[in-house]
């Protein structure tokens, strides 16, 4: 708790002298309330989650987007299998995919991503604002708000200020009722400077890959507690939700991946991986999302084997990998 002291005081010390950026900058919430993520539905645990990624092949954020039916068809295949869902931002098709929950009376609940760029400021208020927005049009399903992914972490291609996030997490805090966190890999949360990123948050979203970080499968499982239990010490007063974890069905042979990734993918694989950590975080009621639901083929190079299109239970044409088969 002394650590946290300390952060506290230098981050305010700090937002203090920057309230200048904005004339409309708003303040911590003093005393600051933490507001409980709810992962129940009927008094049914569902905090066995998956992270989604709408867009098939010939669509990318930006550009073509997927029909209202392909959005249904997909929720209809994960409504199989989670009730909790993450999406990545609230522009783009993300009113679309709650409406059909709301108006199909889909058993599912979304914790709603609000896309968070370095150096776009106008897409980001944006974001922000439709995040607010959807989380008051669609109450019970909007059952969290996740301001930011990966904008913190030193490798991130998209690292964003930390005073930044800060004030867009106070934004969307200000105009919701339902928790709100941001996400990041473990590399950022395991240190004594994400304190201060994690006393502005009703939890914390940690991301933790065991392939990415050189793990074979054999080793995976421990590896992943041994990164969640150091998080979960250094920010004992918040509960840390997993916001990604997955084993991939491909790897391409050449680049970052190639020497980064030891541990050997595929389906069989994914599949050890997956129903291990299903069992973990059923035991410890540990809420986990998947990543991801369906591979995304516009992500990542031009290889097929490009280790980013190939993390999902799905594959793009939504045919099943061997896990759900």
């Amino acid at each position: 708790m002394a650590k946290r002291s300390i952060a506290l005081a230098l981050v305010l010390l700090l937002l203090g002298g920057c309230g200048d950026m904005e004339s409309n900058s708003i303040s911590r919430e003093d005393p600051f309330t933490v507001r409980p993520l709810d992962v129940e539905t009927d008094g049914r645990w569902i905090g066995n989650a998956v992270c989604y990624g709408p867009h098939r092949d010939g669509q990318r954020p930006g550009g073509p987007s997927p029909s209202a039916e392909e959005l249904r068809e997909d929720l209809g295949l994960m409504t199989q299998h989670w009730h909790l869902m993450r999406t990545y931002a609230s522009t783009g098709v993300a009113e679309t995919l709650l409406s059909i929950i709301r108006d199909d009376e889909l058993d599912m609940k979304v914790m709603l991503g609000v896309w968070i760029a370095a150096d776009d400021s106008l897409g980001n208020q944006r974001e922000v604002d439709a995040g607010i927005r959807l989380a008051e049009a669609f109450p019970g399903i909007v059952v969290s708000l996740c301001v930011g992914n990966e904008t913190q972490v030193d490798w991130s291609a998209h690292r964003s200020l930390l005073e930044g996030l800060i004030e867009h997490v106070r934004r969307v805090r200000a105009g919701v009722t339902v928790p709100v966190t941001t996400a990041d890999d473990f590399k950022y949360w395991n240190k004594a400077e994400s304190l201060a990123l994690s006393a502005e948050l009703d939890f914390v979203t940690m991301h933790a890959h065991p392939l990415w970080n050189g793990q074979q499968l054999e080793g995976a499982m421990d590896w992943l507690l041994e990164q969640v239990s150091e998080v979960q010490a250094l920010h004992s007063d918040r509960s840390v939700v997993l916001g990604e974890t997955g084993w991939a069905t491909s790897v391409h042979d050449q680049g970052e991946q190639a020497e980064l990734i030891k541990g050997r993918p595929g389906e069989a694989e994914q599949k050890q991986f997956y129903e291990a950590a299903q069992v973990w975080a059923r035991d410890i009621r540990m809420t986990m999302f998947v990543f991801e639901a369906f591979d995304e083929n516009w992500k990542g190079g031009d290889h097929p084997n490009e280790v980013e299109k190939h993390w999902g239970l799905y594959r793009a044409d939504r045919t099943p990998k061997s896990v759900f088969e």
